[in-house]
C-alpha cells in the first residue's frame, strides 16, 4: 500500500512538472529567443553626399523597419563608428519619417559602433546597407572583412542591397576561397552606373559588377532599377534600391521566422507594375492609368526617359514610349516632350512626331528643340 501511494505521489509531481512547463511554453509573454542582426554603412560621406558620397538613408530605413517589425534586434555599425552622413533624402517619405520619429534607431545612426568592435558571435546575420559611399570605405575595412566571414561560416545569414555588396569583393573564407565564388549574386549593374552614377563612376577603384564576377559570382540581374533578389543559401544580395524590402524579408526568412506582410510603399508598387509591363502583362500599363493615386506617375515617366536611352530594340523603344507617355500630362515637361517626338521618331511614327511638337509649342511656341525638330526630321 506504502509503494502504491509513493508511485502515485511521484506521478503526481512529474504530472504537475509537465502541466507547469506546458502552461509556460505557452504564456504569450513567453517568446523565442530573439534574433539579432547588425547594419552596416558607409561612413565616408560629407555634406548629404554632396563632397563625398555616405549611406542611402531610404534603404537603411526600408531595412530596419522590416526586422523591426519583424522582432529582430539590431545594431548599427560604420568602419569608424560614431555619427555617419547620409546622403540627400526625403524626410517625408514614410519608411524614412517614422525612423525619424524612432529615438532607438536615431541614437544607434548618431552613435554607430565601429566594425572593430564587432564580435561575430553576437549576431545572426549582417546587412549591409547601400549607396555609392560603400564603394569606398566598406572594400577596404579588414574587421569588416572578418566580422561577415565570421558570420557567415557560423551559419549566419549575410545580405546587402544596391552597392552594399561592395563590401563583399574581398571577403575570402578559412578555406582560402571568395566568398561570392560560385555564388548566385547581384548587385547595382554596370548600366545602372552608367545612367545614374556618373558623378562618382571616375572616382571607383572598381565597377562593382566586374569585381564580383572576377571573384567568381554567378551573377545576375534584371533591367534597370527594377526589384531583383538574388538568394544563393545564405548568401542575399540585392540590385538596387527597390530591391530593399526585398533583400531584408528574404534575411528574416533566413533566420527561421515567418515575415510579416511587409509595408508596400508607392514607389516599389508603381516599379512592380513596370515590371510587369516590361515582362509582357501589357495590361498592366492599365493599372498605372486608372489608379493614378495609387501610383508613382511622375516616376513612370522617368522610368520610361531613361528606359529609352539603353534601348537596343524597337520593342524596348516602343515600351520606354508608352511609359512617357502615361506620365506625360502629370510631368508636363517639354525634355519629356520631347523624348516623346524623338521615340516616335524613330519607330517612323511621322505623324504621331509632328502631332507632339505641335502641341508643345502651343504652350511654349519659342521652343528652339521642338522648332529645329520640326525644320530637320521630317
Amino acid at each position: 500500500m506504502k509503494a502504491l501511494l509513493k508511485r502515485t505521489k511521484q506521478l503526481s509531481i512529474k504530472l504537475a512538472m509537465f502541466l507547469t512547463l506546458t502552461a509556460i511554453s505557452i504564456q504569450p509573454g513567453v517568446a523565442a529567443e530573439t534574433k539579432k542582426i547588425v547594419m552596416v554603412i558607409s561612413g565616408y560621406g560629407q555634406q548629404q553626399g554632396e563632397q563625398k558620397p555616405g549611406y542611402e538613408f531610404d534603404e537603411f530605413a526600408k531595412a530596419y523597419r522590416v526586422f523591426r517589425d519583424n522582432g529582430i534586434a539590431v545594431d548599427v555599425a560604420s568602419p569608424q563608428g560614431g555619427k555617419v552622413v547620409a546622403d540627400k533624402y526625403d524626410p517625408g517619405k514614410p519608411y524614412n519619417a517614422k525612423v525619424l520619429a524612432d529615438a532607438e534607431a536615431m541614437a544607434m545612426l548618431n552613435n554607430t559602433l565601429a566594425t572593430t568592435a564587432l564580435n561575430a558571435q553576437n549576431y545572426d546575420a549582417i546587412f549591409i546597407v547601400g549607396g555609392k559611399g560603400a564603394m569606398f570605405d566598406l572594400p577596404k575595412d579588414e574587421a569588416l572583412k572578418t566580422a561577415i566571414a565570421n558570420i557567415y561560416q557560423q551559419k549566419g545569414t549575410v545580405a546587402a542591397v544596391c552597392h552594399g555588396p561592395a563590401a563583399l569583393v574581398d571577403v575570402k573564407l578559412s578555406d582560402g576561397s571568395y566568398l561570392v565564388a560560385n555564388k548566385a549574386v547581384n548587385s547595382f549593374t554596370n548600366q545602372e552606373e552608367q545612367l545614374f552614377g556618373k558623378k562618382w563612376l571616375s572616382k571607383f577603384e572598381f565597377m562593382l559588377q566586374d569585381k564580383l564576377v572576377e571573384r567568381g559570382a554567378k551573377f545576375q540581374s534584371s533591367d534597370m532599377m527594377l526589384s531583383h533578389v538574388a538568394i544563393d543559401d545564405r548568401l542575399i544580395t540585392g540590385q538596387n534600391p527597390v530591391s530593399t524590402v526585398g533583400v531584408a524579408t528574404a534575411l528574416v526568412t533566413s533566420l527561421g521566422l515567418t515575415p510579416v506582410d511587409a509595408e508596400q510603399y508607392s514607389e516599389d508598387k508603381t516599379m512592380t507594375v513596370i515590371a510587369k509591363f516590361l515582362s509582357g502583362e501589357a495590361e498592366a500599363i492599365n493599372e498605372l492609368a486608372s489608379k493614378p493615386e495609387l501610383y508613382q506617375l511622375p516616376l513612370v515617366g522617368m522610368y520610361g526617359f531613361y528606359y529609352q536611352k539603353s534601348a537596343q530594340t524597337d520593342l524596348q523603344f516602343e515600351h520606354a514610349l508608352t511609359l512617357m507617355i502615361v506620365a506625360q500630362k502629370t510631368i508636363n515637361n517639354p525634355k519629356l516632350d520631347m523624348q516623346i517626338a524623338k521615340t516616335q521618331h524613330k519607330l517612323g511614327k511621322v505623324d504621331q512626331a509632328k502631332a507632339t511638337l505641335n502641341q508643345l509649342l502651343i504652350t511654349k511656341p519659342d521652343f528652339k528643340a521642338a522648332l529645329d525638330m520640326l525644320q530637320t526630321a521630317f
